[in-house]
């Protein structure tokens, strides 16, 4: 693990293309991860595969690129060199490729001094990779093969896993903490005010967390807004869950984790959160989320949400958003 330090760096948006309404805060910074010593293995990867790996993690953190980016990268390292910066390998060489990525200068990727740096070929990685239309929905083969154009298509797949593990040891390594509500990624819609016949629950915290939340209609979508002014889309739950004396994550990423699952549409109570993969997540990265608030006289379920910026605290149908429900969760605390 890495020695405890003090230093935080608030890391901005960079790269065209990346998530426009993610910051992430990392500590050490990440112009000095490759020095810092105290990257133990991890499983078949020794304290320098680990340590290029957590390059490859921050350079995403400081671009603003969504976590699973940062498991195609990894993935796709650990593919093209196992994790090691790798030189010229005389006969051995696949062409003039190099450096972690396996990069080409005679392709356009830099001058072989640059691509050996593991920050720079990250960096060219990502700045590749989110030029890729809809790669966040793509299977991360797919999405790796978009930017490698490798001979052996499939082979980034079987990587994932461990990818997945290497992010998550670099990521709290790094005590890498990240931000995002990129919106519902939905077309605007007006409100057109309360569902005809909507009735407030009789359970007294649950009336207290939806009464709160019915109170913020109108007030506008401010990404990492709490209140009592603005909202982002996980602010507003967790402050109207606040309300109901239940203590919820900040973020979106969190949120799809806290208190139990629940299993359906129709197995919703007023209160349980509604996540969709909005304008920056996928279905098992949801970037967006919503509180459902009942029904209205025929039945038909609502939701409320801060919806993106430029638009405001609102009600909608939770039809609008039945197709691509990738989680609800209830939060601890309801009987």
């Amino acid at each position: 693990m890495l020695a405890p330090l003090a230093l935080v760096v608030l890391v901005g948006l960079v790269v065209l293309g990346a998530n426009p309404t993610m910051a992430c805060t990392v500590s050490p910074p990440t112009a000095s991860v490759s020095s810092t010593p105290g990257w133990s293995s991890q499983g078949p990867w020794n304290a320098e595969q680990v340590g290029n790996a957590a390059i490859i993690v921050s350079v995403g953190a400081e671009m603003g690129v969504p976590r699973y980016g940062w498991e195609i990268a990894v993935a796709t390292a650990m593919q093209e060199s196992t994790l090691r910066n790798l030189g010229h390998l005389g006969v051995d060489n696949d062409h003039d490729s190099l450096g972690l990525f396996q990069q080409r200068p005679s392709q356009g990727w830099g001058t072989p001094e640059q691509i050996l740096d593991p920050r720079y070929a990250s960096r060219k990685f990502y700045e590749h990779l989110v030029k890729v239309d809809g790669w966040q929905n793509m299977p991360l083969t797919r999405a790796a093969q978009a930017v490698q154009r490798s001979a052996y298509p499939n082979a980034y797949a079987k990587w994932q896993p461990e990818a997945q593990q290497l992010v998550a040891v670099a990521s709290d390594g790094l005590n890498i903490v990240c931000t995002s509500d990129g919106g519902d990624g939905l077309p605007p819609l007006d409100d057109a005010g309360l569902p005809d016949g909507f009735t407030l629950p009789t359970d007294p915290q649950l009336r207290a967390v939806i009464s709160f939340a019915l109170a913020q209609r109108g007030k506008p979508y401010v990404w990492g807004a709490e209140g009592p002014d603005s909202y982002d889309c996980s602010g507003l739950m967790m402050a109207a869950w606040a309300k109901g004396g239940v203590k919820i994550p900040r973020v979106t990423a969190d949120q799809v984790h806290t208190g139990v699952a629940v299993t359906s549409l129709a197995a919703m109570r007023p209160g349980d959160l509604i996540f969709i993969p909005g304008s920056d997540g996928t279905m098992a990265r949801p970037g967006h989320v919503g509180m459902y608030i009942g029904i209205d006289r025929r039945g038909r379920q609502y939701l409320i949400h801060a919806p993106r910026s430029g638009d405001v605290v609102k009600v909608v149908p939770v039809t609008n958003w039945s197709r691509q429900v990738a989680a609800i969760r209830r939060p601890m605390g309801v009987a």
